[in-house]
């Protein structure tokens, strides 16, 4: 009797594991490979083949729902990473941490008005793959002033900015943040994360990123300006070089 039992569950343990193998093996046949390079990331001399994988929302769409990173390196091993789902991923080859092998700069774009984007930092040298990471994002303080205008303060580096709205006078008026000239209530402006991270040659013959983040207003489409950072990878961490404040025209 137990026999009689024990082999119809086994028939059901049996087909559902083959199920969800074939679920799980379906799932990854439809990943498509948006981005291949070769290169050497590992430092051995010998070319690596790197991909980035995706599976489209829906058939036929542009965003990518999930996202890997392979690399099929020289020494017949695979490596793979999880990544942020977005648009168009691409990689940008540089040695950024100056150890003299190419590390792998990803940005995988958002697909939103605000122009923003996932960013990651790898390198697998000796083959060990390893999360560098990106610069922080600056930290600021900022606020409306009376008279339409706004200041901005780096913290990171004390130094202070100040924007002349009076260009934006009719609209902050429909909008009621001002009257008379006097800002109704305390508002800060609103800094975007990263929207733009590229390397950049620094004069020391070294590698570096140079980020752009966006500065708005009354609401996101009110674009102020934007910051420009420089960062240099030094003893293990990203120092910031430069930082920059420019005001959009109107």
């Amino acid at each position: 009797m137990r026999k009689e039992i024990m082999i119809p569950l086994a028939a059901v343990f049996f087909f559902s594991l083959s199920a969800i193998t074939a679920a799980f093996a379906n799932e990854n046949e439809k990943l498509n490979t948006v981005f291949e390079a070769k290169q050497d990331v590992t430092g051995d001399g010998q070319p690596d083949h790197i991909y980035i994988k995706g599976l489209p929302y829906d058939e036929g769409a542009g965003f990518l729902k999930e996202i890997k990173l392979e690399i099929m390196a020289s020494n017949g091993k695979t490596y793979t990473k999880d990544l942020e789902p977005g648009y168009e991923p691409s990689i940008v080859f540089q040695d950024l941490n100056h150890d003299h092998v190419k590390d792998m700069l990803i940005m995988i774009p958002t697909g939103g008005s605000g122009g923003l984007s996932h960013y990651y930092l790898y390198t697998l040298k000796d083959f060990k793959l390893k999360d560098v990471g990106i610069p922080e994002g600056l930290t600021t303080n900022s606020q409306f002033l009376d008279g339409y205008k706004a200041k901005l303060e780096i913290q990171n580096t004390g130094q202070t900015f100040e924007f002349d709205l009076k260009d934006r006078k009719k609209e902050y008026d429909r909008l009621g943040l001002y009257q008379n000239g006097k800002l109704n209530e305390p508002l800060e402006l609103m800094i975007d994360p990263y929207g733009s991270m590229k390397p950049v040659l620094f004069e020391n013959g070294q590698y570096g990123l140079r980020a752009v983040q966006g500065i708005s207003g009354a609401y996101h489409a009110d674009g102020i300006g934007y910051i420009e950072s420089t960062w240099l990878y030094k003893n293990g961490k990203w120092e910031l070089q430069d930082v920059k404040v420019m005001k959009n025209l109107k």
